[in-house]
């Protein structure tokens, strides 16, 4: 069993910068592959990135890439979502997700852990 814990959210305005983290429990972390997801009022959960558990592999959806970066730090139990450049579509609660099949998939059903979540709100 793995708890996710996420923080970091807020409120940004338009070009603005924010840092999600989020910290797992147990002694396994390192052997999970680990995702941030959004959703925004009334939309799917969406896939923004995820990490294999060396880091050695990262995947975005195209309208984050070269805006975000994600990292993880396996001795703190820790994944990292850099968010820069905000525009207001990126507004959501952000989730942070684990995997222990490290297949990095964009399917939300394909996670076996989810944290509650933090919002980010842009304003324009």
């Amino acid at each position: 069993q793995v708890q996710l814990v996420e923080s970091g959210g807020g409120l940004v305005q338009t070009g603005g910068s924010l840092r999600l983290s989020c910290t797992a429990s147990g002694r396994t972390f390192s052997s999970y592959a680990m995702g941030w997801f959004r959703q925004a009022p009334g939309k799917a959960r969406e896939f923004v990135a995820a990490i294999s558990w060396s880091g050695g592999r990262v995947h975005y959806v195209d309208s984050v890439k070269d805006r975000f970066t994600i990292s993880r730090d396996n001795d703190k139990n820790s994944v990292y979502l850099q968010m820069n450049s905000l525009k207001p579509e990126d507004t959501a609660v952000y989730y942070c997700a684990a995997d222990r099949g490290q297949v990095l998939s964009p399917r939300a059903n394909l996670w076996d852990y989810w944290g509650q979540g933090t919002q980010v709100t842009v304003s324009s």
